[in-house]
């Protein structure tokens, strides 16, 4: 029966019925309910609900709880947690997709939830309420039913129910029926008002309204119908809820307000109502946010030039010193970093740890952004905040970008603050670094090209391609001019600390060596042919590259206590063997002849330590001498024959014995 208006004395019919079989009538109604078109007659009589109730061939016991199926029904299960810091999702959930009636899918209002995504337990009351059965509702409001305001275990009663689910007729029927219950809260603290904005229902919200429900009552989170309806944007309820009072600038547990939310969703006419209705452009929530920097966050460009024009603070901090440029930089939403440069949003604003909107764009690979903020950003703010933009685009290798900002003149060799450069182990300071030690030879070429010095770091870049074997990158490095005899600094040798990391490539070892590493130290010996004292290494080389300021100095390696060690054993005898090419008259001491003795194949190298030696060996050795390290890579401009140049390159071999 289509019920318009309620007369609680029509309803005598089921009179003589307990609520329990009330419940069962109105289930298995619903049950064998066939969908009929929008011009049918949909009168139900009392006799065709029983002819239909004793010709279901459903159990009775399948019926009084039936298992249904609805994304929207309501879920047993406590909310999530808050987000500790408010940053919502850029992107809203996708819309359930559009039911398709067919037969599979009927389009009944019970099989609307019947075959959809959540499957949960209901009760009949609940199976009623979600149906709409308004006439079996007024059955139970006839007899009485101490059902309808009897709580679940979250505290809902039917009115509850009703609001959220929309259903009008009944949530009429139910405040008249119970006109206190208007403002009756779960456990949550909510009354249906909320529920129903919630959820959209317009017409419930406007008669809930109508008939008493307070729109200021917040539940545990202090949310309050408004707020929820800006949360679930829906201008005709907060229309509604504003022209009924409610408290526009009430502050939820996080310190939001209604435009705050508002102006997360992006909604200028939302924002409008709330703006006229007195919202306050300045309220901060617990993280300092107000409601322009959440539209900022959001890139929402429209809310942004609205609140512009009624007084917003365009520069306005977050906690954390983050303004909203910073936030619409961040999130690489250009429209609105647009806006807000032609609105003079101050790009030279830090956050408390002192970086710039341009320090977050490029970290974000937002290059149209860092185009843009390049020209307005100040170079001294820069140096003053410790860390160039260089320095973010080598570490996360943002090769466009670096190659920008090298083309727009920052400092190839600005170096990090004390205070960001201590943040790392090895104590890296140049953008250079950052290439190497990712590998990066296109971004670490493009930075030597452009004038990046090779040794200014604690650790040469150099040391970290030769230990990992990076042959390309070390001789880019080398090409540059990086310091082949440079040390580790915490693990000090007599001898290029290069050869020690070195030892097992020995094309890694020649490249050194052709370039001018020093040799002659390997070969210095303090003990000479006297015995050596035993000595243990603790640590591995690529474990010496880190910096401790607790640790005391250790005392200089030996090349021949490295070389002699157990990890090297097998390739000592070719080490030695190429190093003595690049050096003439040394000698051996009595820990390396020790270990050439240790192998009958490695007696030539003995000999090819003893003089004399090849007059074309040493002349090699004099006019590399002569050239010095940092000019043998131009050997090849010297007038002489080609033959020549190749020999002195170590390219053509020449007997040594």
């Amino acid at each position: 029966m289509a019920v318009s208006e309620v007369d609680l004395e029509d309803y005598t019919v089921y009179s003589q019925l307990s609520d329990e079989e009330l419940l069962q009538i109105a289930v298995e109604r619903s049950l064998t309910d066939i969908h009929l078109p929008p011009d049918s007659d949909q009168t139900t009589s009392a006799a065709a609900a029983a002819a239909a109730a004793a010709s279901s061939s459903l159990a009775p016991t399948a019926l009084a709880a039936p298992t249904q199926t609805n994304p929207n029904l309501r879920q047993r299960h406590p909310d999530p947690p808050k987000n500790l810091y408010y940053v919502p999702p850029s992107q809203p959930l996708p819309p359930d997709p559009p039911e398709v009636p067919n037969s599979a899918n009927p389009p009944t209002a019970l099989c609307q939830f019947l075959y959809q995504g959540f499957r949960r337990e209901l009760s009949p009351l609940q199976a009623l309420i979600i149906n709409g059965d308004a006439e079996a509702l007024m059955n139970l409001v006839r007899r009485r039913s101490s059902s309808l305001t009897d709580p679940d275990d979250e505290g809902w009663i039917a009115l509850h129910e009703a609001a959220f689910y929309g259903q009008l007729q009944c949530v009429r029927i139910l405040i008249r029926a119970h006109p206190d219950s208007v403002n009756r809260c779960n456990l949550r603290n909510q009354t249906a008002l909320p529920l129903a904005a919630e959820r959209g229902n317009v017409s419930c919200v406007d008669f809930l309204l109508k008939h008493g429900a307070n729109p200021n009552i917040a539940n545990k989170d202090r949310e309050t119908p408004l707020l929820t309806a800006c949360q679930h944007p829906n201008e005709a309820i907060v229309d509604l809820l504003l022209r009924s009072g409610a408290q526009v600038n009430h502050c939820c547990s996080q310190g939001l307000t209604a435009l705050h939310e508002a102006c997360r969703h992006g909604r200028p006419e939302l924002c409008r109502m709330l703006l006229e209705a007195g919202a306050n452009l300045q309220t901060k929530n617990i993280y300092g946010l107000q409601p322009f920097f959440i539209a900022a966050q959001h890139g929402h460009v429209d809310v942004i030039h609205l609140l512009a024009k009624k007084g917003a603070d365009i520069n306005g901090q977050a906690g954390d010193g983050a303004s909203p440029l910073y936030e619409a930089c961040k999130n690489g939403h250009v429209s609105a970093v647009e806006v807000l440069l032609s609105l003079r949003a101050d790009t030279n604003r830090s956050t408390k740890s002192r970086l710039l909107p341009l320090h977050v764009a490029v970290q974000n690979n937002h290059i149209r952004i860092v185009s843009m903020l390049i020209p307005v950003t100040s170079r001294v703010r820069i140096r003053h905040s410790g860390i160039s933009p260089l320095h973010i685009a080598a570490e996360r290798n943002r090769d466009d970008i670096l190659e920008l900002l090298i083309e727009s003149g920052f400092d190839i060799n600005a170096k990090l603050s004390k205070e960001r450069y201590r943040m790392y182990e090895d104590r890296r300071s140049t953008a250079l670094y950052f290439s190497v030690y990712n590998g990066n030879l296109e971004a670490a070429e493009m930075l030597l090209k452009a004038g990046a010095n090779p040794n200014l770091d604690v650790f040469n870049p150099l040391l970290i391609a030769v230990r990992l074997g990076w042959m390309d990158m070390a001789t880019l490095l080398l090409r540059y001019g990086a310091d082949v005899n440079a040390q580790i600094s915490t693990q000090p040798s007599s001898f290029p600390s290069a050869i020690l990391l070195t030892m097992e490539c020995l094309p890694m070892l020649k490249l050194l060596l052709d370039n001018g590493c020093d040799v002659q130290a390997c070969f210095n010996c303090p003990y000479g042919i006297k015995p050596h004292p035993a000595t243990t290494r603790s640590c591995c080389p690529i474990e010496e590259m880190q910096v401790s300021g607790d640790e005391p100095p250790q005392r200089h390696i030996q090349f021949c206590e490295a070389v002699s060690s157990s990890s090297f054993y097998r390739v000592t005898g070719p080490i030695i063997s190429m190093l003595l090419d690049y050096v003439c008259h040394v000698h051996l001491c009595s820990r390396l002849l020790e270990v050439l003795d240790s192998r009958s194949d490695w007696a030539p190298i003995k000999l090819k330590a003893l003089p004399p030696h090849p007059l074309m060996q040493l002349c090699r050795l004099k006019i590399r001498y002569l050239v010095g390290v940092r000019r043998l890579k131009l050997l090849h401009t010297l007038p002489l024959p080609a033959r020549l140049i190749r020999y002195l390159d170590y390219n053509i071999h020449c007997p040594l014995t």
